[in-house]
Formats: C-alpha cells, structure tokens, sequence
C-alpha cells in the first residue's frame, strides 16, 4: 500500500484509525487468549482508544515526514499512529490523578472498572479496583505503543533515527504530569510556572516531539528540526492554553467534561494564574476558595466565569493565544518545509487553537 503526498488532514486521519483498529484487532485476539476474564480489557481499550480523538500526535508525526519531502507508506503511517498509543496512557492516567469521572462523555476508565466491580460483587474495595484497572490499562496502552512503533515493518536505520525523539516525547510528558500534580499541590499563582507545565504537559508532546519523530523518520537535517520545534513549541502552549480556557468555559456536550470540571481538580493553569494576578482582593478569595471543591455547582462555576472575564484574564490568555499562533505562522515563512508539509501545517495552525478538526 502506497500513498500520495497530501494534505487531507480528515483523510490521514481515517487512515491512522484504521492502522489503530487493525493493531488491536490482534492485540485483543491475544489478550482473550490468556483468559477470559481479560475480554472487559479488551473491550475497553477498544472502545476508548476508537471511540474518538483527533489523533493530533500521529497527525503531526505524518506530516512532519511528509515535511522532508520523503515518499511515504503504510509502514511510516503505521509508525505515527502508534504515538497515540502513548495519548491513551496519558488520559487514562490523567484521570485517576485529578479524580475526573468522564472522559470523551462517557464514564473514565478507573470508574468504568469501579462499576464492573460493583456489577460482579467482587470482593474489596470497588474503587481501589478501578483505580488499579486504570493504572494497568494504561500501562498497557505504553506498551502497545512500542509494540506498534516496532512492528510497524519501518526499515531498521528509520526505527534507529526515531527511537531518541520517541524517548524525550514520552520523558517529557511524564516530566509535565508531575509538574501539574505538584503546581496544584503547591497552590502556584505563578504565569511563567504554569506556562512551563502547558510547554511539557501538553505542547512539546502533541506537537514539537511528534513533528520531530517524523523529521527522523524522514532522515531530516537539524535545520528542519530547529523549524519544526520554532513552530511545535508555541504551537503547543496555544493548544494547551486553549484547553485551559475549555476546561472553565467549554460546552459539556463537546468537551465530554462537566462545565468548569478544571476548578473542581484545582487545575493550576494560565488562565487562573492570570486571574490571580489581576482580580481584587475579594474575587481572589472567590477563586481560591472554589480551586479543588469537587462540589462546586454551575452556578459557582458562573460566578467564577464572571470574575475571569472582568479581570480581563480570558481577553489576555485570548491574546496569548493569538501571540503564539502568530509565531508559529512566522516559523513556517522562515523554514525550509516541503509544500505538501507546509500547506498542512498550516491549517494546523487554526484546528489545534480552534480545535475544529
């Protein structure tokens, strides 16, 4: 199987679910074949894994190949699809640390687990089962990950060049988990230390990591990496800037998360950092007392929307936002990127600050 060059970002896309869907047709195969009992796992990482995503990491690696102006193939797409793999591991883990009971709008793992606990009348305590599920599943998803990338059928000096830039991504990304648990623990107000969680947490992992691994795969000189991080790294922190302002604002029905879900976990984001710096005394007070009350209503949550937009916080972060987008744009005037490359990359610049892919 052959592909042209394109830019048909909805077309790679479908492309990359169905490398995903074929890789754990097999992989379910085998678990069921250790034991029945594993047929609960199979079906769950199924259905997250297919269920929905825009498959932002494969994307960028896909067309940080096509970028080196390299022929590509189904092994090279079977080989970025398996970044999502690592996307998996990441929201499974991510809601056992902030407690989030959905996902996608359906219930999170370690509470799908909770439930089939209660369902069998299963010995112990239902929670600490579906926390521990949730925990190995997402091992799991790690593991497939490598799996994916290994048997993708790439030639070995491709798989050796890749190997370096699939090591930071993952060390980065669990480098930024921490510093988000610890920003919360810590009860941080400060802009630059949340901007450095949204660089490593998010930004450098969806995008400059996986435009690197495919650069690699495409045997990319360092010129194109240099591009590709000055235009992955604002990128990025945009697109977890605009993830901030959904975890407050967003629509329910398109986040899959109940409104205002990041003030319930305490989430120490940009926004709210900004909010701190600039809302009076007694707005402050509001704010701090709502961060980690996984009791807050909807009518909280307004109140606190309220204080974001008079302070000027959400025009700021809109303006950031802006800012870094513009900068990433400029990257792609200055580097020297494929046509096909370039041309994707740049509709990315609107999908990922939009998010309308």
């Amino acid at each position: 199987m052959s592909f042209s060059p394109t830019n048909d970002l909805k077309e790679i896309r479908n492309l990359v679910n169905q490398e995903l869907l074929n890789f754990v047709a097999v992989e379910n195969k085998y678990l069921n074949e250790i034991a029945s009992e594993l047929a609960t796992v199979a079906s769950a990482m199924e259905r997250f894994l297919l269920d929905s995503g825009k498959r932002l990491r494969p994307l960028f690696a896909y067309i940080g190949f096509l970028g080196t102006g390299s022929k590509p193939s189904v092994e090279i797409l079977r080989a970025c699809a398996a970044l999502e793999l690592i996307h998996v591991c990441a929201l499974m883990h991510d809601d056992v640390m902030d407690a989030s009971d959905t996902r996608r709008g359906a219930p999170a793992i370690h509470k799908a687990f909770e439930a089939l606990h209660k369902d069998q009348k299963l010995s112990g305590s239902s929670e600490q089962f579906g926390i521990s599920a949730a925990i190995l599943l997402g091992d799991l998803a790690l593991v497939w990950s490598d799996k994916m990338l290994h048997q993708s059928g790439i030639d070995s000096q491709s798989l050796i060049r890749s190997l370096p830039m699939y090591d930071e991504m993952r060390v980065e990304l669990m480098a930024g988990q921490y510093l988000d648990i610890y920003e919360q623990a810590f009860a941080s107000e400060s802009v630059e230390r949340s901007l450095k969680v949204a660089r490593y947490k998010s930004g450098k992992y969806t995008i400059e990591r996986p435009l690197h691994f495919g650069a690699a795969l495409g045997g990319a000189n360092q010129s194109l990496f240099k591009t590709y991080s000055d235009y992955g790294l604002p990128l990025g922190e945009a697109f977890q800037l605009r993830d901030d302002v959904l975890g407050i604002f967003g629509n329910p029905d398109e986040t899959g998360k109940p409104a205002g879900d990041d003030l319930r976990e305490g989430k120490r984001t940009v926004l709210l950092a900004k909010t701190m710096e600039l809302a009076d005394a007694g707005s402050k007070a509001v704010i701090k007392s709502a961060l980690g009350n996984p009791k807050l209503t909807l009518e909280d949550v307004n109140k606190i929307r309220e204080i974001i937009i008079s302070c000027g916080a959400l025009a700021e972060v809109e303006n950031l936002i802006s800012s870094m987008t513009s900068s990433a744009q400029s990257a792609l005037e200055h580097g020297e990127i494929d046509p096909v490359g370039k041309a994707a990359l740049t509709q990315l610049l609107t999908i990922v600050t939009q998010r309308t892919l």
